[in-house]
């Protein structure tokens, strides 16, 4: 009774955080994100280099956006016509930008993201769990195999493959796992750590990391209730996220090799943008940022919260 019980505990969960995986849509940017109208035009006007970056520069200057391209440049989806948010990346497969995209997976047929990230994470948890039950449940039937103290039947086989599947499946899941979760402790996304975010002024490989307790809430929430369920619980829209450079002087920070002279002038069109109320108190407790975070409530720009409603593909 007790493992029947456990089996069908770790069985809906499994299947509850798979399904909440593969049907959670992922989340698009904003509408303030995409150029208006006649942004488009002057951007299709203008030859390519600084004159559209120019373009660009004037329609992000009131996004909270910290991160720039290889050369410095506005991050701009030519397929969206959009301004990517920090931490988001256009999607082949999907054809659409992904905030906070951390990588398309054929085994879900979806992509991990911001929307669904954290029930990619418990899928991943449940099922190395339920993989893990099943392969210590039928280990002594596994023994007993070998030993010939099963009966001479067809289902002997059967215990054989499902002990060999469960401990194959349980070894590749751990690596996985383990690899996710370091990914959470740090902050990072599978894309950032094959190329680190490159800020205004330099690049950074932990530039969003705040600590391993607020990296952990930032995907799971505050609510340690709801960190075990998958129900959407993480912190921030998806848009903007607080970052270890946030109190950075422009002026003292040196500028990279790979930057052109275009990102020193950019101080007067980009101002520091304030960040969202839902992320900003994951800097409270933190002497050093409390300044920052008194002067971002100020000029703060309002946002409903994509994760209750998603945008459809425009």
């Amino acid at each position: 009774v007790v493992c029947l019980v456990a089996y069908h505990i770790f069985f809906m969960l499994f299947i509850w955080s798979y399904w909440k995986t593969i049907f959670t849509l992922p989340m698009n940017p904003s509408k303030e994100f995409h150029l208006s109208y006649s942004d488009k035009e002057s951007l299709e006007r203008e030859p390519r280099g600084e004159s559209q970056q120019e373009v660009l520069r004037r329609a992000a200057k009131d996004l909270p956006i910290y991160t720039r391209t290889m050369s410095g440049a506005i991050r701009y989806c030519d397929r969206c016509h959009l301004v990517k948010p920090d931490r988001c990346h256009h999607c082949s497969v999907c054809d659409k930008c992904i905030l906070k995209m951390d990588h398309h997976c054929p085994w879900v047929n979806n992509c991990v993201g911001f929307s669904n990230y954290k029930f990619f994470l418990l899928f991943l948890a449940y099922s190395l769990l339920y993989c893990l039950f099943i392969a210590a449940t039928d280990l002594q039937y596994f023994i007993k195999f070998w030993t010939n103290g099963l009966p001479d039947t067809q289902a002997k086989f059967h215990i054989m493959f499902l002990f060999f599947a469960a401990a194959m499946f349980s070894v590749s899941l751990s690596s996985l796992f383990g690899y996710h979760c370091w990914l959470v402790s740090k902050n990072k996304s599978t894309l950032e750590v094959f190329r680190a975010p490159i800020f205004r002024h330099r690049t950074d490989k932990n530039g969003f990391s705040l600590g391993f307790s607020k990296n952990l809430r930032q995907v799971f929430g505050d609510e340690k209730k709801y960190w075990l369920l998958p129900v959407f619980s993480s912190l921030g829209d998806g848009c903007s996220f607080p970052t270890c450079l946030v109190n950075q002087d422009p002026e003292q920070a040196s500028t990279p090799a790979g930057l052109n002279s275009t990102a020193k002038n950019e101080n007067h069109l980009f101002p520091a943008k304030p960040l969202r109320d839902s992320q900003s108190h994951l800097l409270t407790d933190t002497p050093s940022w409390s300044e920052t975070s008194t002067k971002a409530e100020k000029g703060k720009v309002g946002m409903n919260n994509p994760a209750l409603t998603m945008e459809n593909e425009t």
